[in-house]
């Protein structure tokens, strides 16, 4: 076997098929083996490029599943939504007659004015050498007004005298350092104003 001797099988059969085929032949069956070598090679790319890792493709499908419970969860807000409105038109046909209860308005320092309007309401009249939680409330008030934390002692010293004594002078009043009803009213006059 002659063929065997330079090669094999194939080149044999390679060697007869081009000992047959003319120039033109040959040129057309080299442009086709081109053709379908560049095919199979970018099939190949193509196959390696797409694959995707076992984590990707979990991941890829855990991202289609949610997208998925999204937009149903979107569908279901909708018509919650609805249901909503129809019920609230509903309860509105049924109970239109009930009145709403007028709001409360509750104000900033809303205990301490109405510890300051008891002072007042009791005649409550506090001077230096007072003692009590009374003057702890007029402190009280003295740390807001003049934006301090003094510790509010309940003891009516020279240092609370002195603060009462200024505040009355900014709210025009006789500024004598004892506070009386009309000392509480405009306390709780520039309370209100906060």
């Amino acid at each position: 076997m002659p063929f065997v001797k330079y090669g094999g099988l194939w080149r044999y059969f390679f060697y007869a098929i081009i000992k047959k085929l003319s120039l033109m032949e040959k040129l057309k069956f080299g442009l086709f083996s081109i053709i379908v070598l560049a095919l199979v090679g970018l099939l190949l790319y193509w196959s390696i490029a797409t694959i995707q890792s076992g984590t990707e493709s979990k991941t890829s499908q855990e991202i289609k599943t949610l997208e998925k419970e999204n937009e149903n969860l979107k569908k279901e807000i909708k018509n919650l939504a609805e249901e909503l409105n129809v019920a609230q038109s509903e309860l509105a046909k049924l109970a239109p007659d009930v009145k709403k209860e007028p709001e409360i308005t509750v104000y900033k320092y809303q205990s301490l004015k109405d510890e300051l309007q008891k002072l007042i309401s009791d005649n409550v009249f506090l001077k230096e050498k007072s003692r009590g939680p009374k003057v702890g409330t007029v402190q009280t008030f003295l740390n807001i007004y003049n934006n301090t934390s003094n510790k509010a002692d309940n003891e009516y010293g020279a240092d609370t005298k002195k603060r009462v004594a200024t505040f009355q002078k900014d709210s025009g009043l006789n500024a004598d350092g004892e506070a009386g009803k009309n000392t509480f009213n405009k306390m709780i006059e520039w309370l209100k104003e906060q």
